[in-house]
């Protein structure tokens, strides 16, 4: 007879599995239902003026970031950043409360409710960024983080371009609704109810190929900033993120723009698009683990800009054109490569000690405050009829700046990877 493969084997595995899922699931639900169906809600459901949707987004923006910085610092002082059972546990209730917020969303019927909504909202998704981003150093080995990276990020990206080309909140909703019951009584069960997996898991940041990121030369509980490169890539990735919703959600509201990507009636368009998410995942999660830091920021941010810098040249010389397929797959790629290393930054930036508070850190101002403040500015400057062109060159001279401290960080000399010190 065959010998059974010990359960131990596919623990990994299983780990791998629930990462990938959970991480692609709340980018998917975040870019999608949070950053676009919002705003239809507000919209065409309730017929908010732009002023008071913009509002509403920095209000989600400010309280989801306050949120998630609370509750990775108390994570952090009471160790349970350590704790692989009170993360998950804790990630439960979220896709729980939010699973039922989803529901919710679509009967909304005045300001009030929607700003009820967007508060207790704000609680969950808050919650939910060391919770979830936490579990990197349970789940992930420290050198397979750009590959689980990346089907992370193919997972989100792929579905978001080809089947959700009707961004209508009932439409995201029902979309969302059937993978997030199952998923939420799912993992309600597997981290409430005591099981030998969730034991064998919840070691697994001892082992060596687990837990410290690579950027971290000393183990340890460090009460301290965790140093100049983590800063410089908090300012960079805020940067990225601003721009990209900043230039996005006028793009999308152009229909020169979006009838020949985004909202195409071509299948072909919207599954190239999607190709070139999936493409570009897969080669920044395989370069990933190859470079080094000023390199990773370096050609990430300059790609970036050269992709907002093309759509300023169009809306300046050819407006009246339809834009080439070319400009929004090369979109796509940056905004792949640059989620890629969302997903895998901040975790190399920590040790199973400090991953909750810098991971909401990371994660809460480079991804929640400066997506959805910039989202409220989109529609701010909508609101108040800015010219579709002086628009993009607005973010064009983000670009431009972010590209400026792209080429400093090449200058300067590299004085070595973030240390954390024992406390």
């Amino acid at each position: 007879m065959r010998a059974r493969v010990p359960v131990t084997v596919w623990v990994p595995w299983c780990g791998l599995g629930l990462f990938v899922a959970a991480a692609s699931a709340g980018y998917f639900y975040n870019l999608t239902f949070v950053q676009l169906g919002l705003v239809d809600l507000g919209e065409r459901v309730l017929g908010l003026p732009p002023e008071r949707i913009a509002r509403a987004m920095a209000l989600l923006a400010g309280l989801t970031l306050c949120v998630a910085l609370g509750a990775g610092l108390v994570m952090h002082h009471r160790q349970w950043s350590e704790d692989f059972h009170v993360k998950l546990r804790l990630l439960a209730v979220v896709v729980a409360l939010q699973t039922a917020l989803t529901a919710v969303a679509p009967q909304l019927r005045n300001e009030a409710e929607l700003l009820a909504w967007i508060v207790v909202a704000s609680a969950g998704l808050g919650l939910g960024v060391p919770s979830l981003f936490g579990l990197t150093c349970d789940l992930v080995p420290t050198r397979h983080r750009g590959t689980v990276a990346a089907a992370a990020t193919s997972a989100a990206f792929l579905p978001a371009a080809v089947f959700s080309s009707d961004w209508r909140i009932e439409q995201f909703a029902a979309q969302l609704l059937w993978l997030m019951a199952p998923s939420a009584v799912a993992l309600v069960v597997l981290a409430f109810v005591p099981s030998p997996l969730t034991a064998a898991l919840a070691r697994q940041h001892h082992l060596p190929r687990y837990g410290t990121g690579r950027f971290v030369r000393r183990r340890g509980r460090s009460r301290r900033w965790p140093g100049r490169a983590f800063t410089l890539a908090l300012l960079l990735m805020f940067g990225v993120y601003f721009i990209d919703s900043l230039g996005f959600l006028r793009i999308v509201d152009t229909p020169v723009y979006i009838g020949s990507a985004w909202h195409s009636d071509d299948p072909g368009t919207l599954w190239a698009i999607g190709g070139a998410h999936v493409v570009a995942a897969v080669l920044a999660g395989i370069l990933y683990p190859a470079l080094g830091q000023r390199v990773l920021l370096g050609w990430i941010f300059a790609l970036f800009a050269l992709v907002q810098l093309s759509y300023v040249l169009h809306a300046l010389t050819t407006p009246e054109l339809p834009a080439t397929l070319g400009m929004p797959l090369l979109y796509a790629v940056a905004v792949s490569i640059y989620t890629v290393l969302n997903f895998t930054l901040w975790a190399d930036f920590s040790t199973p000690a400090t991953i909750a508070r810098n991971t909401a850190v990371g994660v809460g101002v480079s991804g929640w405050l400066a997506t959805f403040l910039s989202t409220s500015l989109s529609i701010w400057w909508t609101s108040v009829e800015l010219p579709f062109a002086q628009h993009l060159r607005a973010v064009a001279a983000i670009s431009l700046l972010l590209f400026t401290v792209t080429v400093l960080l090449f200058l300067l000399p590299d004085r070595g990877q973030v240390q954390e010190e024992p406390a």
